[in-house]
């Protein structure tokens, strides 16, 4: 399907891969067009092994809660199915990727064992080091950076950091996620008719309707408002246009 992209994260016994390190969990969360669609992956695995206590004190999984979970070669199918094709969107994505290409050659499954050949790879670390350069450029520094709400986030997880990088990685390229102007909207799945970016017929309202009520906003709105506003000016190096006109306008007055 073409511009899907799958914002995926991984969680691990521990590093590196050559230790004989493994996936413990999964997320991955769907955009279509720039929109998220409501369709998301998510598994934990067991990975036959203990976890560093390192690890479990970054992601919070202990042995014992893997205990019964499925493993890899489980969900391989459905996984693969999930994510080909499609541009991944990963952070760090040499440490996910390395992980993943070798879960499928541990299965024997060579012919998926290099994700590259499957799905094209977009690396939002690479790409933050390329806009702030000689900054921090971890999630939660980006989180702090383009004003991306992070407060769930007290251990890493795999869905939870996929959804919140997918906030970033919106907010980093283009500020404004998404514009919807059709009729209805899908049923979060990504299948439904207003999932896509197809034109559909205006609705238009009865010239009878009873008036919108008008919610101004408040202080801190305004200012929440100007924080981001700050922060799409620090990430394109430049004021929005709305912002300079403003002030070219004050000027002239």
């Amino acid at each position: 399907m073409a511009n899907r992209s799958v914002v995926l994260d991984t969680e691990t016994t521990g590093m590196p891969v050559t230790d004989g390190h493994r996936i413990i969990e999964i997320g991955c969360v769907e955009l279509i067009g720039r929109r998220l669609t409501g369709r998301h992956f998510h598994v934990y695995l067991q990975p036959d092994r203990e976890s560093d206590e390192g690890a479990i004190g970054v992601h919070g999984i202990t042995n014992e809660f893997l205990v019964g979970k499925p493993r890899f070669a489980e969900v391989a199918d459905e996984f693969f199915e999930f994510i080909q094709g499609a541009q991944l969107i990963i952070h760090n994505a040499a440490f996910d990727v390395g992980f993943i290409n070798n879960e499928f050659a541990l299965m024997g499954q060579h012919d998926r064992a290099d994700i590259t050949q499957h799905c094209t790879i977009l690396d939002t670390l690479m790409m933050a080091r390329e806009r702030h350069p000689g900054q921090r450029n971890s999630l939660d520094a980006l989180c702090k950076r383009y004003g991306v709400d992070n407060s769930g986030r007290e251990l890493h997880g795999a869905l939870l950091d996929s959804e919140i990088l997918a906030d970033v990685y919106l907010t980093m390229t283009g500020g404004q996620t998404s514009l919807s102007l059709a009729g209805n909207a899908s049923d979060g799945n990504g299948t439904g008719e207003g999932s896509g970016n197809q034109a559909t017929e205006i609705r238009r309202l009865p010239a009878d309707r009873q008036p919108a009520r008008i919610i101004r906003a408040s202080e801190s709105d305004l200012a929440e408002h100007a924080a981001r506003l700050e922060a799409i000016a620090k990430s394109a190096g430049a004021p929005a246009l709305w912002t300079q006109l403003a002030e070219a306008q004050a000027a002239a007055n």
